[in-house]
């Protein structure tokens, strides 16, 4: 049985594969251009990812003790000199810590912003979550500044050609978009 259980078709779908966008920590790793924006109050991260806009209230308030449940959660920072800390709370079920591991509502994620020059930031990462994880675990993440790098749109349907198969395997339909059906 365990043979057969390991020869059936597994999963492959991502809700990314259906324009969900990943939720934290991942929308932070994307390979897209993102926008930070110092207002007084808060830090606005404009992502070309999913078209995602994530705001960090620098405002002073606390973290909420009953979050909605969102992508990205709810995220409180405060300066510690150069580096913005922000803490998150609050996540809804697409949020993962790493891929195919689930969390509980006690989830936190510590990010630890610091701009090392003009073009190159880090984001030291740590997820907390004791129902989920033995231990808290902590990842960081370079970000490089591209001069001419702008946002630009990302329509993830447009074009899109993935689909799910009713076994759960993903895949791409590469018949080009206007080709007639053939009979």
């Amino acid at each position: 049985m365990r043979a057969a259980a390991a020869k059936a078709p597994q999963p492959e779908d991502k809700t990314t594969a259906n324009c969900l966008p990943p939720g934290m920590p991942g929308i932070m790793g994307q390979p897209y251009p993102m926008e930070f924006l110092l207002t007084p109050g808060k830090v606005t991260i404009v992502i070309e990812a999913y078209t995602q806009v994530r705001h960090i209230y620098t405002d002073g308030r606390p973290l909420p003790e009953d979050p909605d449940p969102k992508f990205f959660g709810t995220s409180i920072g405060h300066w510690e000199g150069d580096t913005l800390v922000a803490e998150t709370v609050g996540f809804n079920d697409h949020a993962q810590h790493a891929p195919g591991v689930p969390h509980s509502d006690k989830m936190k994620i510590v990010e630890r912003f610091r701009l090392n020059d003009p073009d190159t930031m880090t984001i030291e990462t740590t997820v907390i979550d004791p129902v989920v994880l033995t231990a808290p675990y902590t990842t960081t993440n370079t970000l490089r500044r591209h001069r001419n790098w702008t946002i630009s749109e990302y329509i993830c349907e447009e074009n899109n050609r993935n689909y799910v198969d009713p076994t759960g395997k993903a895949g791409i339909n590469l018949t080009l978009p206007g080709t007639p059906k053939k009979d």
